[in-house]
């Protein structure tokens, strides 16, 4: 087996939005276990916990024989993938056979009726479950046809949604019910609490269509003017590279209307690009230009390699334009108050890490997920590059590995379950109110922090419903945090 040797040129910039051209869907054959060894390469290349996974060990194998006879061991890719190289710690490597739909998600296009909900098990009977709405994405079926925040359902097409019990006192919402929301189209039969909080139909049917669409993640932007105070809201849903302009403009417009103070809301943002997040901190802020907001961690053979060749593409800075070259509209601010919860994960939670050493960071709301890993598309080629020549015509596979863990610039390390609120209120499904105004729950606690007021009577006694899903994790790019800069190793 050819060995690897590492040898740090060049970090290039790859946009995983290529504009090289796709290949037809009518594949020429492939090699036998050419797809495991492609995923096999990346892994032993790049993967962050490398030195967790004995058989990517670089002397593991004596020869291509000794490696292919490990690789057909394996049921398929997949197998190959989760069960041989995965490690146990890692719960956010993932692999796709078809990266021109990773891609997509990447850039925010899904197939959807435009409600973006959360689920809830039914308290008197946890085999069954809710649907109750968070948002609902403008010019969308949902938005056409009336649905709002709040709404609850629990019928798709005369069918109740229902769960699969994990085994580890966890759910997740059964195959049946994932088929039924996947539909092109489908029926939710609305539904609402009575007196004990029980669900009850309303008797209200919504027809919805579900269509190709791109989600812009700046939901909502606005300046609350209360008692003088000039207050910016901003409801970001994703760090998407694709729509840094759409965000720099909202800076803009906070900066023409005198904000003083920000709430930046995370609670539905998952995450996405590291790029994205080092730019929006450069938005918050602006004053610390160049000074370092985290420092990377990769395994230990690569992370030797840049340590002594390239020390300073450890390092990502505040900076001063965006990644069309666009100058950063910057807030100039000394604290922020960020409202997250548990769909509150990685590019957010190194928005608020990175943040903490220069200005006042409060958080409101529940205990973020807790992912503090990077991970980059592999593609099946020389660079595992998705512009490079080289890249394998005969299929779609790619694989979305961590890459690196990181610290701020005080060496602080995300904790891994999570970061706690310092004002602590869960979302009451019952009383959802309305985003970005001055009386929803959550933005009225980040509020009060600002100007002074007491908070005690926000707290809500009453059911607590159990939730354990959301839209977004049917997604590949469920709180994934990617990198688009690669390094260039050559074997």
């Amino acid at each position: 087996m050819k060995k690897i040797t590492l040898s740090l040129t060049l970090l290039t910039l790859l946009i995983l939005t290529s504009c090289s051209k796709d290949r037809d869907d009518e594949l020429a054959p492939l090699a036998e276990l050419e797809i495991e060894n492609f995923i096999y390469n990346g892994m032993q290349l790049y993967y962050l916990y490398k030195p967790e996974i004995p058989q990517l060990g670089n002397t593991f194998f004596e020869s291509t024989a000794d490696l292919n006879t490990y690789l057909s061991g394996f049921a398929g890719p997949e197998d190959l993938f989760y069960n041989g190289l995965v490690a146990d710690v890692d719960r956010f490597s993932f692999l796709s056979d078809d990266y021109r739909d990773l891609e997509n998600s990447f850039a925010g296009v899904t197939k959807t009726s435009g409600i973006d909900y959360g689920l809830a098990l039914d308290r008197n009977d946890p085999n069954f479950a809710f649907a109750y709405v968070r948002y609902v994405m403008p010019n969308t079926s949902a938005s056409q046809n009336g649905v709002t925040r709040g709404m609850l359902f629990n019928t798709i097409n005369a069918e109740r949604l229902t769960t699969t019990a994990n085994g580890d006192g966890t759910y997740s919402l059964s195959a049946r019910s994932r088929e039924l929301l996947n539909l092109d189209s489908y029926t939710i039969a609305l539904a609402e609490f009575d007196s004990n909080e029980d669900l009850q139909p309303t008797g209200v049917s919504i027809d919805l269509v579900q269509e190709e669409y791109t989600e812009n993640p700046v939901f909502i932007a606005k300046t609350l003017d209360i008692n003088g105070s000039k207050i910016g809201y901003l409801m970001y849903n994703a760090y998407r590279r694709n729509f840094d302009s759409d965000l720099n403009a909202a800076f803009a417009q906070f900066q023409a209307d005198g904000v003083t103070d920000l709430v930046l809301d995370l609670r539905y943002n998952g995450g996405g690009s590291v790029e994205t997040a080092i730019d929006l901190t450069s938005m918050i802020t602006g004053q610390f230009n160049g000074e370092i907001i985290t420092q990377q961690q990769w395994n230990p053979e690569i992370q030797a390699a840049f340590e002594a060749d390239d020390p300073e593409s450890l390092i990502d800075r505040f900076d001063n334009t965006i990644s069309d070259g666009s100058a950063i509209n910057s807030l100039n601010l000394s604290r922020l108050f960020v409202i997250g919860t548990g769909s509150t994960a990685s590019a957010s939670e190194l928005t608020i890490i990175g943040l903490q050493p220069y200005i006042d960071v409060q958080t409101v709301g529940t205990t973020t997920v807790g992912k503090f890993q990077a991970s980059i598309t592999l593609y099946d080629s020389e660079t595992f590059r998705r512009n490079d020549e080289t890249l394998n015509p005969r299929h779609f596979y790619a694989i979305q590995p961590l890459v690196y863990t990181y610290a701020n610039a005080n060496g602080v390390v995300g904790p891994p379950a999570g970061i706690t609120p310092d004002f602590e209120l869960r979302e009451d499904i019952s009383n959802l109110g309305t985003l970005g105004e001055a009386d929803e729950p959550l933005l009225s606690l980040a509020l009060d922090q600002i100007l002074g007021r007491s908070y005690a009577s926000k707290n809500k006694s009453g059911t607590v419903f159990e939730t354990f899903g959301e839209r977004k994790n049917q997604t590949a790019t469920y709180q994934r945090m990617y990198i688009e800069a690669l390094p260039n190793y050559v074997k």
